[in-house]
């Protein structure tokens, strides 16, 4: 049986010692620190780790995956530093520290993750050793599950809902874009490292990355509930205090906690068109399970 917790640990480290590489050339100003600070504050790195997992099930280029996952976790840095901005969120703390803002000023944080945001696609542009085609395809991709009709527009449409009550399907439109476009990008960008295009694999990719990130997303909302800041690092009854539009507000825990079962089971079935799939499988398992990990210190702030 798979050691999660080592595994997670291992490529965490592997993956945060690239991002410092990355990021080091950059000229040292407050917002280079910033962005380091922002960046060095990441979560267990799940996105890299799916785009480095979704290369190994492609027979694709490790190396190449892992600075193509570094690319979608600058862009998801960015994201949470500027969703933490007065004008957005206006969160104080992140995963247990000071926002951005706070540590640096606003000022400071805006730039932060404007640099965040345009390093990223220089990042997939410098990767070797795989078809160019393939980069061309990755920028394609990435920008689009980033931009407008991703991640960027799911923001909107959550800023719309806080001046309107959405139905159902419209908050899933939300959950798909907003929480989902990342995740889809680091796993189809890992499918890309492969030297030949296979529009089959792409689409499970996207299938599983869709029906996890809603997974997610909804199990979110449940432990904004039932968890605790001191077990997630971060506040929780927000979504009730700010009067969010959640699945759970519509439907309960007990239909949400099912729903989060149903969306995972659809991600499993879409790995159907990989081979050696245990670790995606297990990943899966692991973010909606995650309330059972909170005892241990290292998964104290499990975020995507």
């Amino acid at each position: 049986m798979i050691d999660m917790t080592s595994y997670i640990k291992t490529q965490a480290n592997l993956i945060s010692e690239r991002l410092n590489v990355l990021l080091s050339e950059n000229m040292p100003t407050k917002v280079s620190d910033a962005m380091q600070y922002s960046v060095a504050n990441g979560g267990k790195r799940i996105r890299p780790i799916l785009a480095i997992e979704f290369s190994k099930v492609c027979n694709g280029n490790i190396s190449a995956a892992l600075d193509f996952g570094c690319a979608v976790e600058m862009i998801h840095t960015y994201s949470l530093i500027h969703d933490d901005l007065p004008c957005m969120d206006n969160d104080d703390m992140r995963r247990g520290k000071p926002s951005c803002h706070i540590a640096f000023g606003e000022d400071n944080a805006l730039l932060a993750g404007d640099a965040l945001l345009t390093e990223a696609f220089g990042v997939l542009a410098s990767v070797k050793n795989i078809p160019d085609k393939n980069i061309i395809r990755a920028v394609l991709y990435l920008s689009s599950f980033a931009g407008i009709n991703g991640m960027v527009g799911g923001q909107v449409l959550d800023l719309q809902f806080e001046e309107c009550k959405p139905i159902v399907d419209e908050i899933l439109k939300m959950y798909s874009l907003k929480t989902c476009g990342l995740i889809k990008a680091a796993c189809v960008l890992g499918c890309l490292t492969a030297n030949e295009y296979n529009e089959d694999k792409i689409n499970a990719a996207i299938n599983y990355a869709e029906n996890l990130g809603i997974a997610f997303q909804i199990q979110d909302d449940i432990l904004d509930i039932e968890g605790d800041f001191t077990s997630l690092g971060k506040p929780v009854g927000s979504d009730e205090k700010n009067d969010k539009s959640t699945i759970v507000k519509y439907y309960g825990l007990e239909k949400s906690k099912e729903l989060v079962k149903e969306y995972t089971d659809k991600a499993i079935y879409a790995l159907e068109n990989f081979e050696n799939t245990e670790m995606l499988e297990n990943l899966a398992y692991m973010l909606i399970n995650r309330k059972n990990w909170l005892g241990n210190k290292f998964w104290k702030i499990l975020s995507f």
